[in-house]
């Protein structure tokens, strides 16, 4: 091959790896340029969550560790109390219901076989 020939082939892969590197360069600088867009968005949104946060009269978590401990033990008792509570409820609805079941006066239930549909008139 003569040696214009290699000048060209290289020349050529040059070129094409120029065109390679800018079009890979202009879509990392396209996807740069939307995350910068899109964290300008975040910071406008957490600067306004930030704001109304400051609106909120709650109460802030306390840790237990932190908090007095007559504090937590109240309150906790008190957490407790409304467990037993609630549990005695669902305990009572569970007698109150089979109360119900038990007593139940079978003399006014229908029984699929005493059924009009299944007797003709004549008994026939």
């Amino acid at each position: 091959m003569q040696w214009w020939a290699w000048v060209l082939i290289w020349a050529g892969l040059v070129i094409a790896m120029l065109i390679m590197v800018a079009l890979l360069g202009y879509r990392l600088f396209s996807k740069a340029m939307t995350a910068f867009r899109a964290l300008g968005k975040l910071t406008e949104t957490l600067e306004r969550l930030d704001a109304a946060e400051e609106q909120l009269d709650e109460k802030r978590f306390v840790p237990s560790v932190i908090r007095d401990r007559d504090e937590v033990e109240g309150e906790w008792e008190r957490r407790r109390d409304a467990r037993d509570e609630a549990r005695e409820r669902r305990a009572a609805a569970r007698l109150a219901r089979g109360r119900l079941l038990v007593s139940a006066d079978l003399r006014q239930r229908t029984f699929p076989w005493e059924s009009s549909a299944t007797h003709s008139p004549g008994g026939i």
